[in-house]
């Protein structure tokens, strides 16, 4: 996977007056079967989440409220995203590394996950990413 395999969606958009309402579903809007949903929130100035990236889970993150940046980088190819729409929703795929920055006041941050919490699925160490990615590279 590179960062050409990063895209937005697009949530639906409901207007009225009472107030606005979005919504994902699975296959429709989120690329995978939902397995596992969690938020970030309360982060305090200047801390950063994530960096790692996933063996093989994939994800959706969306920015119900406030702001965020979310940096890319696939071991060659960085990318910086800012999300802050509840309307629009970034997939990140498997083998990706992700790093979540510059959170705004009460930013809340969702992620929408394609399989179970697993530690395993982890990689924390940039050096062993980037070597698993040239021998999936080599593999393809």
């Amino acid at each position: 996977m590179t960062i050409s395999n990063i895209r937005f969606q697009e949530l639906p958009k409901i207007i009225d007056e009472r107030g606005n309402l979005s919504f994902v579903e699975s296959p429709r809007f989120i690329p995978f079967d939902i397995k596992r949903v969690y938020w970030i929130y309360d982060v305090p100035g200047g801390e950063k989440r994530g960096g790692h990236a996933y063996r093989t889970l994939n994800e959706m993150i969306i920015a119900l409220s406030g702001s965020f940046d979310v940096e890319f980088d696939d071991g060659e190819n960085k990318a910086k995203y800012t999300l802050n729409r509840s309307y629009t929703g970034i997939f990140v795929p498997q083998l990706i590394w992700r790093s979540l920055t510059n959170f705004s006041t009460n930013a809340l941050c969702l992620i929408i996950a394609s399989e179970d919490y697993d530690e395993n699925n982890y990689i924390r160490n940039y050096s062993e990413f980037v070597s698993l990615k040239k021998i999936a590279s080599a593999n393809e």
